[in-house]
Parts: structure tokens; C-alpha cells; sequence
């Protein structure tokens, strides 16, 4: 299987720079309430020159109509990442797309969206998600998984939940909101080995791809 990563919370070009070389597919900044908070001109600063496969993702949460107006022409993210409901009052421009955000004890849709993230009751807290949850909604739709993932515990997570993808702030940070570099290499190395070693055993075991074909039992 494949996996995409997203370090979340940014706040330094340093840490945006591991994330870069690291391989990371996608970085959150932040522009709710948070230790990890940064403004627009601080966003368009450290994503400067990021590559164009790189998205960037603008997290809020329950935002006014003019906080969103002022991201969204100012930073003009690839994603919107904010609390699902909060997407009936929001008008997205141009080819920025939604990322509604579910959390543990919320009732959830009959129909999940196309793509959407779950964690944890309370988000940047490093309170981990429910994984029996996570793992019935991502056999519906593309799911990222967030909610106190650290190095530790990712591939455990990615081979119980087999999300889309896995999301990261507070573990990879050596302080709260501030980010550990070494720490955001290790992680998009355990997701992705995390990710390979399943690819491999279902291939072993002639299971299907994520193309949908079939391959030989070994």
C-alpha cells in the first residue's frame, strides 16, 4: 500500500525543510487558537518555494467568514482543513479543496466525504484517535489519520487502520510547537516502511493493490 504524510503545525523554515526532504506529501499551518498558530504573511514566508507536489494545507477551526476570507486569498492553500460542519458557511475559491475534519464521540454522516481527516475529542492535544473507528471509515472513503501519533506508534496505526493517510504535530516536536527535525525524518521513515511492509505481505499473500489488480501467493 501507499501513504501519504502530512506534518502539521509549522512554524520554522527549518522544520518545513525536513519535512521537504524528508518526503513528507503535505504541510499544515496553523491559524486557529494554538501554541502552533502563525499568520498569513508568517505561512506565505515559510512556504515560499516549496515543490509544486507539495500541499499545503491551511488548518483552522470554526473560523469567522472574514478569517477565512483573509486565509484564503492571502495564503491561498491547496487544502482547508477545518471541523466538518463548518464547511456549510465556507465558499472555497479556486482550486483550494475541503478537508473535513471528525473527531472521536461525534456522530458521524451516513455518507462520509470523499476525503476527510479524523483524531482524537480535542485536536493538537496528542490524544490518540479511536483506531476501530478509524478503520471502519477508511474502508468507505480516503482517510488521514491524526490523534497521538508519534514514531512509536505509526506503524502500528497504519497496519490496524490502513488509512490514506497519517497526519503528525505534537510528535514530532521536542517542545510543544516546536518541532524536532531529526524527529520528522523518523517519522516519514516509519510510515513509509510501515506502508511497504504491508504492500509486501499482501503481495506474498496475493491479495490486491492499490491499482486494484490481483498478484501471485508467493
Amino acid at each position: 500500500m501507499s501513504i501519504k504524510v502530512k506534518i502539521c503545525g509549522l512554524t520554522c523554515a527549518e522544520a518545513v525543510a525536513a519535512a521537504v526532504e524528508a518526503g513528507a506529501d503535505a504541510v499544515g499551518f496553523v491559524f486557529a487558537e494554538s501554541q502552533r498558530r502563525v499568520s498569513v504573511d508568517q505561512a506565505l514566508l515559510l512556504s515560499e518555494g516549496l515543490p509544486m507536489n507539495l500541499a499545503r494545507v491551511a488548518v483552522m477551526r470554526h473560523p469567522s467568514a472574514a478569517q477565512v476570507e483573509d486565509v484564503l486569498e492571502g495564503f491561498r492553500p491547496d487544502f482547508l482543513q477545518t471541523d466538518s460542519l463548518d464547511f456549510s458557511a465556507i465558499s472555497l475559491l479556486g482550486p483550494c479543496r475541503p478537508l473535513p475534519v471528525f473527531r472521536d464521540a461525534e456522530i458521524l454522516p451516513e455518507r462520509v466525504p470523499y476525503l476527510m481527516l479524523y483524531e482524537g475529542k480535542d485536536s493538537g492535544s496528542g490524544q490518540v484517535a479511536d483506531w476501530g473507528i478509524a478503520s471502519r471509515l477508511a474502508g468507505q472513503t480516503r482517510l488521514i489519520l491524526a490523534g497521538g501519533l508519534s514514531i512509536a506508534n505509526v506503524g502500528e496505526a497504519i497496519a490496524t487502520v490502513r488509512p490514506y493517510g497519517v497526519d503528525v504535530s505534537s510528535g514530532v516536536e521536542h517542545a510543544p510547537g516546536k518541532k524536532d527535525p531529526e524527529k520528522i525524518f523518523s517519522f516519514v521513515a516509519a510510515a513509509r516502511a510501515a506502508a511497504d511492509s504491508i504492500a509486501n505481505l499482501n503481495t506474498h499473500f496475493g491479495e490486491k493493490t492499490d491499482d486494484g489488480t490481483s498478484r501471485p501467493t508467493g
